[in-house]
This record gives structure tokens, sequence and C-alpha cells, in this order.
């Protein structure tokens, strides 16, 4: 059998079909026409009920982020997770009809044989999917920049010898790095330089955080 027979014929023609489409949208991708970051994300998270309201007026999306993410092909965009899973059955189905099919006698069991063999692929892509995804997943981690506001609730020490209205620094620690921000506070305070204090707020339009007196810990 041709290498063109073996595409063009059943059970084979089923997922190069597929696979086909799934080439189209590749190239269209490659050539700006479609965004492959438009494809929805699938995050273990969606399994536990946490983003689902990222989902929530997509029900059917929801529902099938669902078992995609049951099925271990989560962490990564639908686009890859569904190349890697009709890539994985075409080439088992590929194989199976090249080497078992072509053997069979008549077409009757050809067909019928062609069937099982298409579920067994579909089935046995699933895990060699995931397993191939998996080293995939970190590439697609999405880090979350952190706000200004984040910053609101946590201490800081004062680095300038007083702080008044209009003028203040003080560092504060975000995740193990030091940062040196803009602080003011209300006069009269006891805030000098290595004093500990607290940020209660911030305001976007001086790019300041007010900032009180810690109390103090016996």
């Amino acid at each position: 059998m041709t290498l063109w027979q073996l595409l063009s014929s059943f059970p084979t023609s089923i997922p190069t079909v597929l696979l086909a489409v799934l080439l189209v949208y590749w190239v269209m991708s490659i050539i700006g026409l479609v965004d492959v970051g438009d494809s929805v994300h699938l995050h273990t998270d969606v399994a536990h009920g946490h983003g689902a309201h990222d989902l929530h007026d997509l029900p059917d999306l929801h529902t099938l982020a669902g078992y995609v993410v049951a099925l271990g092909l989560g962490g990564v965009p639908l686009s890859v997770a569904a190349s890697v899973l009709v890539f994985c059955t075409w080439l088992s189905t590929a194989l199976l009809h090249q080497y078992a099919l072509t053997w069979l006698p008549t077409e009757t069991l050809r067909m019928l044989a062609g069937c099982a063999v298409l579920l067994f692929s579909g089935g046995l892509s699933i895990p060699v999917a995931a397993r191939v995804l998996q080293p995939l997943r970190a590439l697609f981690v999405k880090h979350a920049a952190r706000t200004n506001e984040s910053l609101v609730g946590q201490d800081c020490r004062i680095t300038t010898q007083s702080v008044d209205r209009g003028f203040g620094r003080a560092d504060v620690d975000a995740h193990g790095v030091s940062i040196n921000i803009r602080v003011w506070a209300a006069v009269p305070n006891a805030l000098a330089k290595g004093a500990k204090a607290i940020i209660v707020a911030y305001d976007p339009a001086t790019q300041q955080y007010e900032v009180q007196a810690a109390p103090a810990v016996f």
C-alpha cells in the first residue's frame, strides 16, 4: 500500500483530515491570521473549581475544559492539546492500518476492524499525549505581575530620617526582594529611620503609600 492509499483510505483517512485541519490552523497562526493565545487555556484549577468564573458564560466550553483536564491534557492551550492528541491518534491508526488491517481477507472485516482501530488509537493516544504534554506545561505558565495595591497591609521599614505628608521612603519585602517605595504619614508621628510601619493605603495619583507606625510587640 502506497502512502497516498494509506492516508486516503479508512480508517487512517479520518485522523488525516483532522490533522490537515490542524495544520491549516497552525499555518494561519504563523502568518498571523489567528492567534494561538486566543485558544482556551486549560489549567488544573478548572478541575478544582478555581477559575470557573472565567468560563461561566460558556458552559459548553467549561464542560469541555473539565473533561480535557480530567484526561490529563490540561495546562496548555487547547490548540496544542488537540494537535498532540490528533497526531498520536493518526500515528497509531496509520501503523495499525499498514501492518494489521491490510492482511485481512475481506472488505467487511477491514471496515469492522478499522472502527476498532480508531477506538483503540483514540483511547491509546490520551495517556500518550498527556505524557508528551507534561514537560510542555512549564512553557505556558502565566505569572501574574504584582500590583502596587498588593503591598497594602504589609510591614515596611522606614529609610528616611522622618516621614510627613509630602516625603518619606521605606523598604518593603516582596517575594524575598526588598523594594524601596515612597511613603507618607499623618503628622505628628514617631516614624524615623529604622522604624517599623504598616502600609495602610495606596494613592495612584501621587504613587505614594500611606503608612502608620506598627504597634509595639511585647
